[in-house]
């Protein structure tokens, strides 16, 4: 399955914004509440401010002009009150809708993760790290100013919009028509303009994950960086991917501020036609100066929030581009699906057993072709044959991390396919050839996925690893279980990684133990001690072992070679021997 999230879904897939918006409500379907409560203050907000307009007007034709002071005064307190109570209301839904933003942002990062999590190894082959963690981090936070600033914002001014509207409409018909001709204007260009400005802010968001995935490899690999010399070359691409970032958040800049000078020109236009029209009407005796101070009023309302939309309307625009990039992840399903259990005759007592087995990677050539394959429990198994051959996609196989593209994988007489995440890894051990570690001691990292001691003490830990006779190998480190890990396990060599990865494998019991060149970077003392803890494991533990130093495999039951798609029995350790300097002149 192609997992690629840069090619999964082109520009004429991606939905509309009604769409997408609302597919991005259901994110906040719990808040009905409190959405409901700031709905009410935005409506009562805006009703208290147009009434504004109409007190002006009336205040200005019975008690101005008529020199009224006491019903003047009496009518500037109305509207000092109603004005107060409009304030509370715009900071109580402010208030309101800013926690509604972070609980919807601490959702969706966990949504996001959890999904993430979810998906095989073939998606994180495909997808940079540094992209998915701007999708995480940067793209979720967004939508997190969308909805605590933006979206009531967004509907406060709509309310006052359409309050100011009728109320043009019923003071005068004409009139309000006329005054709102510039609005229909603005209605064209804003439909006209904004898929562009979304597919400008997409491109934008799209490089700021290309530059975080930049910045997260120069840094990861800072090491290799220093030993060549190189940080001309990555300086160099680091300086193109800031520069694209540069071009396209420029021209993202740009598309979202093109609302506002438009939206400012029509809204002078609309004020000066009201003004013009009314000093005409007021000559003619059909309108009084209140009412065209009214209309003047109704019209800033009318267009004040428009010019406020230009901003909202392009911040709505980045979200939506931020929401088009999460929901590319949140839709993706794992390939690896967990069929209904069904036992299979097997053809022999193997413990893992490949039937017609076919493997390639996607947009790529057939790796494995037609493989039958059977070990069985016990035994020890290597796997050898030159670089590219196909010997960790086989061991990969063999733990499912992928799913053959043809053909089946049995373990124990059950398709590995119906096997549940927790019974797969329980049965299987895998130490990879280069381990990762996490952050915390070497207890945590040990006990990583390992239920049956995640509540052991530290004294009830050790009985357990000597055992294992795991307790030379713990002896390596000067502070035992409580020795200090840091992310990816700097600090600590790749051979001690190795030593931590295999306790953690060993301590597990598993029916099957992978060691994917588990002792490439172990001194020879240290290997000798790691065989030795291998012949104790128990007489029905089946061992596959990938590794290119022969003493390694030496004691090997069966030797498979592994090329060009084919994984063939290579008999003697001469003969496999012989079987790699053939694979090697041939590639």
């Amino acid at each position: 399955m192609n997992y690629n999230l840069n090619n999964n879904i082109n520009k004429g897939q991606r939905a509309s914004n009604y769409t997408a918006f609302k597919n991005l409500l259901q994110l906040i379907t719990h808040e009905k509440k409190n959405l409901l409560l700031a709905f009410g203050a935005i409506l009562l907000n805006a009703l208290l401010n147009l009434m504004g307009p109409l007190l002006v007007s009336y205040a200005v034709d019975h008690f101005i002009v008529k020199k009224n002071y006491h019903g003047l005064i009496l009518c500037t307190s109305v509207l000092i009150g109603m004005y107060l109570i409009a304030l509370f209301t715009s900071y109580f839904q402010t208030k309101l809708m800013g926690r509604v933003g972070q609980r919807t942002l601490f959702t969706l990062r966990n949504a996001i993760f959890f999904k993430i999590q979810q998906l095989p190894v073939a998606f994180f082959n495909q997808n940079k790290a540094g992209d998915l963690i701007s999708r995480v981090n940067n793209d979720t936070d967004k939508l997190n100013q969308f909805f605590s600033q933006a979206l009531m914002q967004f509907i406060g001014s709509l309310a006052g919009m359409i309050g100011a509207g009728i109320f043009l409409i019923s003071l005068n018909f004409k009139m309000g028509l006329v005054t709102l001709f510039p609005a229909l204007i603005i209605l064209i260009f804003t439909r006209i303009l904004s898929p562009w400005v979304k597919r400008k802010n997409a491109i934008n968001l799209k490089t700021v994950g290309a530059l975080s995935a930049e910045i997260q490899e120069s840094l990861g690999n800072f090491k290799a960086i220093v030993a060549f010399n190189r940080r001309d070359y990555f300086r160099k691409r680091f300086s193109e991917a800031n520069n694209n970032n540069y071009q396209t958040a420029t021209s993202a800049g740009i598309a979202n501020n093109i609302y506002l000078p438009f939206y400012s020109m029509c809204s002078s236009i609309a004020q000066l036609l009201v003004l013009v029209i009314g000093v005409y009407l007021i000559t003619q005796g059909e309108f009084t100066i209140g009412l065209v101070l009214a209309y003047l009023g109704y019209a800033n309302y009318f267009y004040s929030p428009l010019r406020q939309l230009a901003t909202l309307w392009a911040n709505f625009q980045v979200a939506m581009a931020g929401w088009d990039r999460i929901s590319e992840i949140l839709n993706l399903e794992s390939d690896l699906e967990i069929i209904p259990k069904k036992e299979v005759t097997p053809a022999s007592t193997a413990l893992v057993e490949f039937r017609n087995v076919h493997f390639g990677y996607p947009e790529g050539k057939e790796i494995l072709h037609n493989i039958n394959l059977n070990l069985e429990p016990g035994k020890t198994y290597a796997l050898v044959g030159p670089t590219g051959g196909g010997k960790t996609t086989t061991a990969s196989l063999i733990a499912r991390l992928y799913d053959p593209t043809q053909g089946v994988v049995l373990l124990s007489g059950r398709d590995i396919r119906s096997y549940s995440n927790e019974e797969r890894t329980n049965k299987i051990g895998f130490i990879l050839q280069e381990p990762f570690l996490f952050t915390g001691t070497i207890k945590e990292n040990i006990l990583y996925g390992n239920i049956a001691y995640q509540n052991a003490s530290n004294e009830e830990l050790l009985n357990v690893i000597k055992a294992s006779n795991l307790e030379k190998l713990l002896a390596i480190f000067e502070q035992g279980l409580d020795t200090k890990v840091v992310g990816g396990g700097e600090g600590i060599s790749l051979g001690q990684k190795q030593i931590i990865a295999f306790m953690r494998a060993v301590l597990r019991k598993p029916d099957l133990l992978i060691l994917d060149e588990a002792t490439a970077n172990i001194d020879t003392v240290t290997e000798q001690l790691l065989e030795e803890i291998l012949q104790k494991l128990p007489t029905t533990t089946t061992k596959v072992i990938i590794a290119h130093r022969l003493n390694t495999i030496e004691n090997a039951d069966e030797i498979y070679f592994v090329n060009s798609g084919e994984v063939v029995k290579a008999g003697s350790l001469q003969n496999a021997m012989e079987k790699i300097m053939e694979g090697s002149r041939e590639s």
